[in-house]
């Protein structure tokens, strides 16, 4: 196993090299230079894409883009420092969310991006490593709290087209949205209803149970922990 990226390497010669390395070969960068899972949900205002490396972040910077979320939290990596660096250097904010694909979203995650998205300059992007899980999540939460999409409509951005696989164990991501349309339809409730939906999560959700319930297929699993190795 590698040791540990520090900023202090990252600032040498060599440090640098390693950064790349790891961006292109351990984070799959190879990969995202093949094919493009970028998506527009906002004309002109936000888009959902993978781990961008500086290149990347220089086209979206070209595009008017003014903030970066990252999904995949400040953990030390190549990756990230890249993505630092060039961010300063273009004038663009970089804001690290993190957002995790094998968990029931919490609480303070589904608060914590509704009040995100009233927060950031526009336009923006949204990114995690792959593009797949959690861009998803947070692609879903974006037009339902901000857009105004019934989250049932939203919910197409949790979908096999953008790399989700629901069958894995990343569909328990599915499974907890799927509880609150449950409770939606049973209480005649609005599917674009921001404010149930969080009287919902404050007073019923148990993210915790809809993990400990939920059972994934053994297929999804080869597909999402062996093949695509998600993060």
């Amino acid at each position: 196993m590698a040791a540990p990226f520090t900023r202090e390497e990252f600032n040498t010669p060599e440090g640098r090299k390693r950064a790349f390395r790891d961006l292109m070969l351990r984070d799959h960068g190879v990969l995202r230079t093949i094919y493009d899972n970028s998506h527009e949900l906002a004309p002109g205002k936000m888009w959902r894409t993978y781990q961008p490396s500086p290149k990347h972040l220089e086209n979206w910077a070209a595009k008017g883009v003014k903030t970066v979320l990252n999904l995949r939290g400040p953990k030390p990596s190549g990756q990230l420092f890249l993505e630092e660096e060039a961010c300063a250097r273009l004038g663009l904010t970089l804001v690290n969310f993190r957002v995790y694909s094998r968990e029931a979203p919490s609480k303070e995650i589904l608060h914590g991006a509704r009040k995100l998205f009233d927060e950031i300059e526009y336009p923006a992007i949204i990114h995690c490593k792959s593009g797949a899980d959690r861009a998803g999540v947070m692609a879903t939460l974006f037009l339902f709290f901000h857009e105004g999409v019934p989250l049932d409509q939203a919910l197409d951005q949790l979908s096999f087209k953008y790399g989700h696989v629901k069958a894995g164990k990343t569909g328990v991501i599915d499974a907890a949205f799927a509880r609150y349309i449950t409770y939606a339809k049973e209480k005649d409730i609005s599917l674009a209803d921001v404010g149930a939906f969080f009287e919902w999560v404050d007073t019923v959700y148990d993210p915790a149970e809809v993990k400990a319930t939920f059972r994934s297929k053994g297929w999804g699993d080869l597909l999402t922990e062996v093949i695509l190795r998600r993060e």
